[in-house]
């Protein structure tokens, strides 16, 4: 297969498949090697940006993904009549962050670290594909364990879960008063 061939194999099969798609199965589906295709995903951005197209290819991990750049967003949501799907809580925030620093968790470690129930949140995060089964743990009742999505990792601007930030140490932590002004503490009462 001759390179511009290649190319628009590979560009083909990540345009069709919609969703981020793994390497090896990128390369099997196009008879390619998997060495070859890095440099094939090169020239195919180097393309898109010659052209200033307004197509983009993202490395999820192992996972590449064709999609549109941000900055064609507003003209993209005004050109669909979808609906606009509802900003996260704060509990669901809350938990994607517990899942993403800890995973692959259960429910009942999402709500123990919580201390608040947080099934429907897990379920919630699940529906939105932030959110996937990781399998069962081999416990006494054999719980589904959870862990984030390559959903989650385009969501966020993410490459990889490495691009986490730091979580701050116990030096960097607050104390519960040291964001009250003195006035507002008294005999100990907050």
């Amino acid at each position: 297969m001759q390179l511009n061939e290649s190319i628009a194999a590979v560009e083909a099969v990540l345009f069709a498949s919609g969703e981020p798609i793994s390497a090896a199965v990128l390369a099997d589906a196009c008879g390619l090697e998997q060495t070859d295709l890095p440099r094939l995903i090169a020239l195919l951005r180097d393309r898109y940006e010659e052209q200033h197209s307004g197509l983009q290819i993202l490395q999820l991990e192992d996972c590449f993904q064709l999609c549109t750049r941000p900055e064609h967003a507003d003209a993209i949501h005004r050109a669909l009549t979808t609906k606009r799907s509802t900003p996260l809580s704060a509990a669901a925030m809350e938990v994607l962050t517990i899942v993403a620093y800890n995973q692959p968790v259960t429910k009942s470690f999402v709500e123990h670290v919580r201390g608040i129930d947080s099934s429907s949140v897990v379920n919630s995060l699940v529906e939105k594909d932030l959110l996937e089964d990781a399998g069962r743990l081999d416990v006494p009742g054999r719980p589904i364990a959870y862990r984030t999505t390559a959903r989650f990792l385009r969501c966020f601007g993410l490459s990889s879960l490495d691009d986490l930030p730091p979580l701050p140490g116990q030096e960097e932590q607050l104390e519960l008063f040291d964001e009250l002004p003195a006035e507002e503490i008294s005999d100990g009462e907050v």
